[in-house]
C-alpha cells in the first residue's frame, strides 16, 4: 500500500477502487479565455461537479488528470470541483507538446549560455515532492509528456528525458501521450530505456486509437501498461474497433497490461462545441454505460475487468520508491 496525493488530500492506493486512468476536468488555452468572453468560472465549476458527481454515483471513485503545461492546467481550479464531488481526482506532473517546448523553456536549461541543468527537471520534482504552487501544498502523484505524428523532435526528446529523470528521483509513475498509428511507443522505449526507466511505471497513452495488436503485445511484452482511454473519441477509432482490441488482447492474457479511460473533459476549448457534439459518446459514463456491457458481451470476465479498471491502476502507483 502507498499514499497517493490528490486535489483533496492523501488517498491510500488501496482505497483508489474503481479509476479511470485518463480524464480532464479542464483543457484550457489560458490566455485566449482571458481574452474572450466564453468563459465563466463559476458556470464551469459548477458543470464540472454536476459531471464528476454523476461519474461518482455510477460507482467511480478516482480519475486521474493528465492535464499538465500545455494543456492549461490550474489546479487550483480543479481543488474547487473535487472538494464538491465524492471522487479522488489524481493531478500529473509535465508538458505537454508535439513538437516545440513552451517558449519560456526554449532559452532556459542545458546547451545555453550559459549551460544550466534543464529547469523542468527542478519543477517536475518540486510538483511532486513539495507541491503544486498556489495549492497550499497539493503534490501531483505522476509525470506526463507526449509524442505525436511530428516523432521524436528534439524539443519532445528533452521533455521526455526531463520526465525520466524526475521520475528517477521520485519514482513517480510516467503517463505518455503516444501516436500507435507511426508505432511512437517504440521510439518512446528507446529514450525512456536509455534513461533507465521501468516499462511497467510506464502508460502509453492512447493505445487504443490503433487496430494493430501484434504491435501492442509488442509492447505490453516490453512490460508498458498500454492505455486503452480514448473510448469516445468515435473519429479516430469507432467504439467497436476499441473493444475488439480489448476483448483480442484480454483473451491473449493481457487484461494486466490495459487500463481503461475515455480522455473526456468537462470543458475542452480545443474544438468547437458543433464539432465535440457529433462524438455523443465522448463523455465520462460511455465506459459504464456501452463500454463493459460489450467487453462482457464479448467474452472479458469481471476479473478481467477488475484488472483494468481497479489492480492495475493500484499497481501503476505502489512501489514508488526513488531509484
Amino acid at each position: 500500500m502507498t499514499d497517493v496525493p490528490t486535489a483533496t488530500g492523501i488517498v491510500d492506493s488501496a482505497a483508489l477502487g474503481r479509476t479511470l486512468m485518463h480524464e480532464h476536468v479542464f483543457v484550457l488555452t489560458p490566455d485566449v479565455q482571458a481574452n474572450h468572453d466564453e468563459w465563466d468560472e463559476e458556470a464551469a465549476v459548477r458543470d464540472a461537479v454536476a459531471k464528476l458527481s454523476e461519474l461518482a454515483t455510477a460507482g467511480y471513485d478516482t480519475i486521474v488528470d493528465p492535464t499538465v503545461i500545455g494543456l492549461g492546467r490550474y489546479v487550483p481550479r480543479v481543488m474547487r470541483v473535487a472538494q464538491e464531488v465524492d471522487l479522488a481526482v489524481i493531478v500529473a506532473t509535465g508538458v505537454y507538446t508535439y513538437d516545440t517546448a513552451p517558449f519560456y523553456f526554449r532559452h532556459r536549461g542545458p546547451g545555453l549560455l550559459p549551460d544550466l541543468p534543464d529547469p523542468m527537471i527542478d519543477m517536475f520534482i518540486r510538483d511532486l515532492t513539495i507541491g503544486i504552487p498556489g495549492t497550499d501544498g497539493v503534490r501531483a502523484a505522476f509525470l506526463k509528456c507526449a509524442i505525436d505524428e511530428a516523432g521524436m523532435t528534439p524539443d519532445v526528446e528533452r521533455i521526455m528525458r526531463a520526465v525520466a529523470r524526475a521520475h528517477r528521483a521520485t519514482g513517480a509513475p510516467i503517463t505518455v501521450h503516444t501516436h500507435p498509428a507511426s508505432k511512437s511507443g517504440l521510439e518512446v522505449h528507446r529514450v525512456l530505456s536509455s534513461e533507465g526507466v521501468d516499462p511497467a511505471r510506464v502508460v502509453l497513452g492512447h493505445s487504443g486509437d490503433t487496430s494493430d495488436t501484434d504491435h501492442l503485445v509488442e509492447l505490453a511484452d516490453l512490460g508498458y501498461i498500454l492505455g486503452m482511454d480514448r473510448f469516445g473519441v468515435d473519429a479516430i477509432a469507432p467504439v467497436e474497433q476499441r473493444v475488439r482490441v480489448v476483448v483480442d488482447l484480454a483473451a491473449r492474457g493481457y487484461a494486466d497490461r490495459m487500463v481503461l479511460s475515455q480522455d473526456a473533459a468537462c470543458y475542452f476549448d480545443w474544438l468547437d462545441p458543433a464539432f465535440a457534439g457529433a462524438m455523443p459518446n465522448w463523455n465520462y459514463l460511455h465506459i459504464e454505460r456501452d463500454v463493459l456491457p460489450a467487453l462482457r458481451e464479448a467474452g472479458v470476465s469481471e476479473v478481467q475487468i477488475d484488472q483494468m479498471l481497479v489492480d492495475n491502476p493500484r499497481r501503476y502507483f505502489e512501489n514508488v520508491d526513488a531509484y
